[in-house]
C-alpha cells in the first residue's frame, strides 16, 4: 500500500480522477489500544466493520486476537492472515453448511443463536460436538441508537430464560450476550442490558461463563458527539457491579465502529455544482452509502492545492455519481462558499463501513486506497491518549 505523509501530499501527487480512499494506521493502532487497556474484559473486533486486510493485520499487530465473524468469507479473511486466531460466529441466524464449515473446516466453537430452531441447527451441523461454546443473545432497548438491531436480532427475556436453560443442555461453555445497536449516544443503554441479563441469571440460576455486551460503542460526527468512551467502560462496570456475582464470567465486547471509523476517510472530486449542490464522483453506491438513508453527516474539508478559499462557509447537499436519484446525500456538508469543479473534498470518519458498503452500480467503482500518516478531521481520542499508544 502506497504511503503518503498527508491528504494533501497525495492529492497534490496523483490528482485523482476516481475517488481515493485513505487509511490511517495509527488512528486504528490508538483506538485498539484504548480498548484493551480499558474494557473490563476481552476486546472481539467485528470484522463486518472493515475487513480490508491491512486494517485487520494492523488491529492483530496492535495486540487484538479475537474477532467476531459473520460469514465464511470473514473467518477465511481472517485466517489467510494469521491462522491462530479466534474467532467467534457471532451472527444469530446461519446457514446448515456455514455451520458445519465454520466448525469442522475451520476449528470454530463460538456460535451465538437467538432461537431454539437455530439451536438445533447447531447441534446437528457440528455432529452433537460436545465442546461448543454458545451464547444466548438478548432483545435489550436500542432506544439511544442511531441504527436500530433490536427488531432483527435477539430472544425476548421472556423467550431467552427457557432457552438458556435448554442451551445450557448442549454447551461446554455458555454465554449471554446483547447488543444496544449502532452508534449508541448514551452509555446508560449498556447498564440496561446487563440489567436484563441479571434477570435471566436470577429466573435460571444459571452464571453463564460469559457475558458479552456487544457492539455499538459510537464515534464522533460533526452533528453526533457522543461522550467519553471511558463513561461506557465505567458504566459498564458499575453494572456488571450490580450482578452482585460472587465471581465475575468473562466479559466481553464487539467494537467495529469505535476502532476503526477515524482511520479512513474518502477524497472525492466534484463533477459538477449547482448552487448548494454538489455532484460529486462517490456517493450512496459506493462508500457513502451511511450519508444516504441513515443520514450520517461526515465531516468535511475542501482540500485547497494552494488557492484561496472564501472565508464564507455555506451547507450543501451531494448527489452521486450514479443515475440513480437515490444517490443523494442530505448532509449538511459545511464548506467555503467559492467551492467550484474540478475541486477535492475529503470526508471523514469513512473506516466504519466505507469499504464494505461498494457497489459497482452503473460501472461506478474505485479500489484506489492509500496509507495516509496525518490526522483525522475530528477524533474522540484526546492527546494524552495518543502520545501513549502512538505506533513510533
Amino acid at each position: 500500500m502506497q504511503k503518503f505523509k498527508t491528504v494533501d501530499e497525495l492529492i497534490n501527487q496523483l490528482k485523482p480522477e476516481k475517488p481515493v480512499y485513505c487509511v490511517r494506521k495509527n488512528s486504528i493502532h490508538i483506538a485498539s489500544k484504548v480498548f484493551q487497556n480499558k474494557f473490563p474484559g476481552k476486546v472481539l473486533y467485528a470484522v463486518k466493520t472493515n475487513p480490508h486486510p491491512e486494517v485487520l493485520k494492523t488491529i492483530l499487530k496492535s495486540g487484538i486476537k479475537n474477532f467476531d465473524v459473520a460469514s465464511i468469507k470473514e473467518i477465511e479473511n481472517i485466517k489467510k492472515i494469521n491462522s491462530e486466531v479466534k474467532c467467534s460466529f457471532m451472527h444469530t441466524v446461519k446457514s446448515r453448511e456455514s455451520i458445519n464449515q465454520a466448525y469442522f473446516k475451520f476449528g470454530i466453537k463460538t456460535f451465538s443463536l437467538d432461537s431454539k430452531e437455530e439451536l438445533i441447527k447447531i447441534i446437528e451441523s457440528t455432529n452433537h460436538a460436545k465442546d461448543l461454546e454458545l451464547f444466548v443473545r438478548v432483545s435489550v432497548s436500542n432506544e439511544h441508537a442511531e441504527i436500530d438491531l433490536s427488531k432483527k436480532f435477539g430472544a425476548l427475556t421472556s423467550e431467552a430464560i427457557g432457552l438458556f436453560r435448554l442451551t445450557k443442555q448442549y454447551s461446554k461453555k455458555i454465554g449471554l450476550s446483547f447488543h444496544v445497536g449502532s452508534q449508541c449516544m448514551h452509555p446508560i443503554s449498556y447498564a440496561k442490558g446487563i440489567s436484563e441479563i441479571n434477570n435471566i441469571i436470577k429466573k435460571t440460576k444459571i452464571i453463564p461463563d460469559y457475558i458479552n455486551v456487544g457492539g455499538g460503542f459510537p464515534t464522533i460526527y460533526p452533528d453526533l458527539i457522543p461522550q467519553s468512551l471511558n463513561n461506557y467502560f465505567e458504566e459498564i462496570k458499575k453494572g456488571l457491579k450490580n450482578l452482585k456475582l460472587n465471581k465475575l464470567p468473562e466479559i466481553l465486547c464487539e467494537p467495529g465502529r469505535a476502532i476503526v471509523a477515524e482511520s479512513g476517510s474518502t477524497i472525492v472530486r466534484v463533477n459538477l455544482r449547482k448552487k448548494q449542490k454538489l455532484y460529486i464522483n462517490d456517493g450512496t453506491y459506493g462508500t457513502l452509502f451511511d450519508a444516504g438513508v441513515p443520514n450520517i453527516v461526515y465531516p468535511s474539508r475542501l482540500i485547497t492545492n494552494g488557492r484561496m478559499v472564501s472565508k464564507k462557509l455555506r451547507a450543501f447537499d451531494f448527489y452521486g455519481p450514479t443515475c440513480d436519484s437515490m444517490d443523494y446525500m442530505k448532509g449538511p456538508f459545511i464548506l467555503p462558499n467559492n467551492i467550484k469543479e474540478n475541486d477535492y473534498i475529503e470526508l471523514g470518519q469513512l473506516g466504519a463501513y466505507g469499504l464494505t458498503f461498494r457497489t459497482e452500480f452503473n460501472g461506478f467503482y474505485s479500489n484506489e486506497i492509500y496509507e495516509v500518516e496525518d490526522e483525522p478531521i475530528i477524533s474522540m481520542y484526546n492527546k494524552e491518549a495518543k502520545k501513549e499508544f502512538l505506533v513510533a
